[in-house]
Formats: C-alpha cells, sequence, structure tokens
C-alpha cells in the first residue's frame, strides 16, 4: 500500500507544481499529467549511447531508480506499516539515496564531457554538504525516540508530548529545505534553465536519452514523494486509515504548492551562496540535537 501511494504521488507531483505555478504567473500551462505523458513517451524509444560512455553510464539510470524504490519500502504511512523494517534501516534510507545520486554523477563523468563533470562536480559538493545535516537529523530523531527503525521512529514521535511535536515541526521543514538541494530545485537549481554557469542536475544528464532520460526523471520525481511521506508522518499522529490517506494527500498537495510558490516568487540564488544555505540546515538539524539534548537531561 505505502510504495503504491508513493508512486501514485510522485506521478501527480511535478504536473501539481506546474499547475499552481502557472496559476500564480496568471497563465495556462501545461496540464497536470503533462508530465506523465513526457515520461510515457520517453519510454517508448531507444536509447542512444555515444562511444565514450561504458558500462556505468547505461546501469546508472537503473540502479538510481531502484535506489529511490528501496528508500520508499522503508517508510511508514500512518497505520500502514513499511514494507520492509529492519533494526537500523534509517541507515539504510541515507545511503541507499546517496547510492542514487553517487551512480547519477559517475555515469556523467563516464561520458568523458567537461561540460557535465563540471555539474557533477556540483552535485558531489551539494550533496557533501546537505548530508551531514540529514544525518544529524535522523540521528536526533533516533536519539530522541530510542529506537532504531524508521516505522518504530514515527510511531514514537506521534505517541510524544508536545516537544516531540514542536520537533516534528522544525524536523518537516528542514526535511522541505533539504528536498529542494536533493531534486535540485530553486532556490539552489532551476530545471528550466540551460545556462552553463548555472546548470546542476540538467547538465548531467545532457547525455541521457529516452528510456534511460525518462527513468531518471522519473526518480527525481519521485524523491519529492518519498521525502513528503517523510513530512506527512511528522503529522499523521494517531489517524485511521481513511484520515492518514486525507492527510498523506493534504500534505503532499501543500508540499507541492509550496514548492511552487518558491520557485514562482523566489530568485535563485548565485552559484557561491549555495553552500552558505546548504550549511545553514547543518546548523538548524544541530540546534534541533541541542535541544533534544537538553530536554533528555532533564
Amino acid at each position: 500500500m505505502n510504495i503504491v501511494l508513493i508512486i501514485l504521488t510522485g506521478l501527480l507531483f511535478p504536473g501539481m507544481i506546474n499547475v499552481v505555478r502557472s496559476a500564480f504567473s496568471g497563465r495556462k500551462g501545461p496540464g497536470l499529467f503533462q508530465p506523465v505523458k513526457d515520461m510515457i513517451r520517453l519510454f517508448r524509444k531507444g536509447s542512444v549511447y555515444s562511444n565514450t560512455t561504458g558500462l556505468i553510464f547505461r546501469i546508472a539510470p537503473v540502479i538510481s531508480f531502484a535506489a529511490v524504490i528501496s528508500a520508499a519500502l522503508v517508510l511508514p504511512i500512518g497505520p500502514f506499516k513499511p514494507v520492509l523494517s529492519f533494526e537500523g534501516d534509517f541507515i539504510f534510507f541515507i545511503y541507499i539515496l546517496g547510492l542514487g545520486r553517487f551512480m547519477v554523477i559517475v555515469s556523467a563523468m563516464d561520458t568523458g564531457s567537461s561540460f557535465e563533470g563540471m555539474g557533477a562536480s556540483r552535485e558531489a559538493h551539494f550533496g557533501m554538504l546537505a548530508e551531514p545535516a540529514f544525518l544529524v537529523l535522523i540521528g536526533s530523531l533516533v536519539l530522541f525516540t530510542g529506537h532504531y527503525s524508521m516505522g518504530e521512529i514515527f510511531i514514537a514521535m506521534r505517541n510524544g508530548s508536545g516537544f516531540a511535536y514542536g520537533i516534528g515541526v522544525m524536523s518537516a521543514f528542514l526535511i522541505f529545505l533539504f528536498s529542494l538541494i536533493e531534486t535540485c530545485r530553486l532556490p539552489i537549481d532551476d530545471p528550466r534553465t540551460h545556462l552553463e554557469l548555472t546548470m546542476v542536475h540538467e547538465v548531467m544528464v545532457l547525455d541521457n536519452s529516452a528510456f534511460d532520460l525518462g527513468l531518471i526523471q522519473l526518480s527525481n520525481t519521485l524523491k519529492f514523494s518519498v521525502f513528503g511521506t517523510l513530512i506527512a508522518d511528522f503529522f499523521l499522529f494517531n489517524a485511521t486509515w481513511w484520515g492518514a490517506l486525507i492527510i498523506f494527500a493534504g500534505i503532499q498537495l501543500i508540499l507541492a504548492v509550496l514548492v511552487a510558490f518558491t520557485e514562482s516568487f523566489m530568485a535563485r540564488f548565485r552559484m557561491n551562496h549555495n553552500p552558505q544555505f546548504i550549511l545553514s540546515l547543518t546548523s538548524l538539524a544541530f540546534l534541533i540535537f541541542v535541544g533534544i539534548l537538553l530536554y533528555l537531561d532533564k
């Protein structure tokens, strides 16, 4: 059930962003299902490979997609238990997403293009700065709840005190900002631009085509749904199955609106300001960590 919900919302997420962004700008824009139609069209085509690319370039899109699906398997949705659950699965969640990013980076390097290598360098740099914040955040939740499984962590958070709900709100805000970095959206990157000096993720996949490009786009959209599920789990409390579905869908819609609002009204950061913004997330994560330490010492 969980993986079906995550995939469905992931497929609709880019369409919702486009619809809301078009409404903000006062134009009609593409339809809700246009990104899905674009991906289906790519899946029907045969991939073309450069003579300079090797095996890594060919298998990277599949591994990246499998990594996102694997991360989704350990996430609960309210009363719906995760498909996979084991002690320490939060470590698995963090590093399986890191594996997907790593494969896209090395596949860009495998093309032998300095242009794609530039984007891979920026992606690796931003990931290196962002991952500590996510590790500190999840580690803080483990310390606070005393559990080492994603499902048990969120159960403990929902049955906690008012302090736990406050930590949940701060954590949800941090995960939202982290999702913008992980999916290369504004204010870090703009997927609509093709300006060489500012491109990050888009430049890495310029040599990918057809089925491979569709897999990469699908993986990127599913990441939004994965992080949206993480955010929703902080607010599901003790909802029944139908209440959990309503809250889950509502939070995914709110997340899409927030992303569209950010992309419509917030200017893109200059490239040299991105590290400052990303490091600020680590500061917020450490603030949550220190707050939990002080609470536990009472």
